[in-house]
């Protein structure tokens, strides 16, 4: 079925581009063996407006325009389906092959391949090696959760999603209807930022805490896009980043390697514990719960009350 379809859409788009004067639906049926086996009208006409729909989201250029006999027709310009010569500095080429060897999951491999060879035909050197332009720099960004590519599908066409999101604090997930805006990695985790309907409000997500599937849905944004999403500052506020204060925690020992990498002084107390100081922010207290019985906050007193009130919570849940 896929080499069907893909036969047919190279057919149909060799006739919008060969063309000289727009061809209606009548004259493409005619001209391409797939449409002729279509069989009624109705399964022709859906047929062939998914595939013109495709050739467009595929980059294709396709005019619709009234023929000499008042009918509809449509057709491809050469003109306005030709790339400009591209250009590229060694810098440039270099920059752009390691961003393509960026990604490792399965959806974007076949991308970062074609962008390589395109790279490459564009005036890439064979011999220029990314990772040997950026000092040995070999990245990896590892994508494990299921929510990352119907995500990144929904930020790139600006459609809005549901999903079951499981905050820190909750035993239970509740739905979010989220305009999605950006996906960013932040120290190993993947973070979403978007407009959250039901709040009336921005947002960013976790996407290891999305449960079950991301579902798409129809209609546009309510809220307007800003300009830069400001992803990594709102977690790191949450994380206690910005943090002007300091708190002291009881750690185990061998457990909570990022609040050990946060702490400014750790003394060892024995009996499998650890006594942390690590800075104090924002949105602190939910990171805390998320360790459970691991941690114990001795002061400040505020903290201690906030984390105590969400377990609290989650185990009312």
């Amino acid at each position: 079925m896929a080499i069907a379809k893909a036969e047919r859409l190279m057919n149909l788009a060799l006739c919008l581009l060969g063309t000289r004067r727009p061809l209606s639906k009548r004259e493409l049926r005619e001209s391409i063996e797939a449409y002729l086996e279509a069989g009624s009208d109705d399964s022709f006409n859906r047929m062939f407006e998914r595939d013109k729909d495709d050739l467009r989201e595929l980059g294709l250029v396709i005019e619709t325009v009234e023929n000499l006999d008042g009918e509809v027709g449509y057709l491809a310009r050469r003109d306005s389906n030709r790339l400009p010569p591209i250009t590229l500095d060694a810098e440039e080429a270099a920059a752009l092959g390691l961003a393509a060897k960026v990604w490792q999951q399965a959806r974007l491999a076949g991308a970062a391949s074609g962008a390589m060879q395109k790279l490459r035909a564009a005036g890439l050197p064979e011999d220029v090696d990314p990772y040997e332009a950026h000092g040995a720099l070999e990245p990896r960004i590892p994508v494990h959760e299921a929510a990352f590519e119907p995500l990144m599908l929904a930020c790139r066409d600006r459609r809005p999603v549901v999903f079951d999101y499981r905050k820190a604090t909750a035993a239970r997930p509740e739905q979010r209807h989220v305009e999605p805006w950006a996906l960013e990695c932040w120290r190993g985790h993947w973070y979403l930022a978007g407009w959250d309907r039901d709040r009336g409000a921005e947002r960013v997500f976790r996407l290891s805490r999305i449960t079950g599937k991301v579902r798409s849905r129809s209609g546009r944004f309510t809220a307007e896009v800003p300009d830069v999403v400001t992803v990594r500052e709102t977690v790191a506020s949450w994380a206690g980043e910005t943090a002007t204060r300091s708190a002291l925690i009881r750690l185990r020992t061998d457990a909570g390697y990022p609040l050990r990498a946060k702490a400014t002084a750790v003394r060892e107390l024995g009996e499998g514990w650890d006594e942390l100081a690590i800075p104090y922010g924002h949105g602190l207290d939910a990171w805390l719960v998320e360790f459970g019985p691991d941690v114990v906050v001795l002061e400040p007193a505020e903290l201690r009350a906030d984390v105590v009130d969400r377990l609290r919570a989650v185990a009312k849940g």
